[in-house]
């Protein structure tokens, strides 16, 4: 009698256990929080880009008496321009959306004129007087810029950046927030995801597969939930189709 017993509960444990893995039970995990970030977080090639120049411009520039102190100051000017072109590209991309891959093409060729007239010297006879008026950092100006940009970078994208945060679980999607200023919820049934990744420079270039996802709702009142700057975008959908495709337990 206990060996018909043992076998049935074996058989039924059998039973559960291929549901559960057909339908994606107990693989990954079981509710994702999606952050929406803010576009300092696509700034980081600045704070690099400068403290670079801040190393070289110590171990190899020359250490000029400047007022009361001394300073380092680099030879080449190509640093000084090298940063403030980075700083410039960087508030073109962030500010103003290239979407389209004909788009990423034509800013990749201005990129590679710029770099092939500096690279071959001929920059200054092309752009002559405008050029004569070199740009010349010291290693303080580079690294009270960088310094302060990596402060903020850090504080935003990884403090007030996830005070408010979306969450899913398995039939449902809630928007929270860590200051208690309410949420909302709503039903994953009939929802539909969308992801954008083609700003060949804000998502793949600085954001490093970063995506902006589109959430319909539905029902009689169908409402589009708009989640920009999500980092790992691709990876965040894959989760949340499969919870959204998740009936909840009773």
């Amino acid at each position: 009698m206990s060996s018909s017993l043992s076998q049935s509960d074996s058989n039924s444990y059998e039973k559960r256990k291929t549901t559960d893995s057909a339908s994606g039970k107990g693989h990954g995990p079981t509710k994702i929080r999606i952050y929406s970030h803010s576009a300092l977080l696509y700034w980081w090639p600045v704070w690099v880009v400068g403290y670079i120049m801040a190393a070289l411009t110590y171990y190899q520039g020359e250490e000029l008496k400047i007022g009361q102190g001394m300073t380092h100051i680099h030879a080449s000017s190509n640093l000084g321009l090298i940063f403030f072109v980075v700083l410039f590209l960087v508030i073109l991309v962030t500010n103003y959306s290239v979407r389209g891959l004909s788009s990423g093409i034509v800013i990749l060729g201005l990129v590679l004129t710029f770099v092939l007239l500096l690279y071959f010297d001929v920059w200054e006879s092309v752009f002559g007087w405008f050029l004569s008026h070199k740009i010349y950092l010291n290693v303080g100006a580079y690294l009270w810029i960088s310094t302060v940009m990596f402060a903020m970078w850090v504080i935003v994208v990884f403090g007030l950046d996830r005070f408010s945060y979306w969450e899913i679980d398995p039939g449902q999607l809630t928007r929270d927030s860590l200051m208690g200023s309410g949420s909302k919820s709503y039903t994953t049934q009939g929802m539909t995801l969308e992801k954008h990744q083609d700003d060949l420079f804000r998502h793949w270039l600085l954001g490093l597969g970063s995506g902006d996802l589109q959430v319909m709702t539905s029902g009689a009142s169908r409402e589009q939930i708009d989640i920009p700057n999500v980092l790992f975008v691709g990876h965040k959908i894959v989760a949340m189709q499969r919870l959204i495709a998740e009936v909840p337990e009773e």
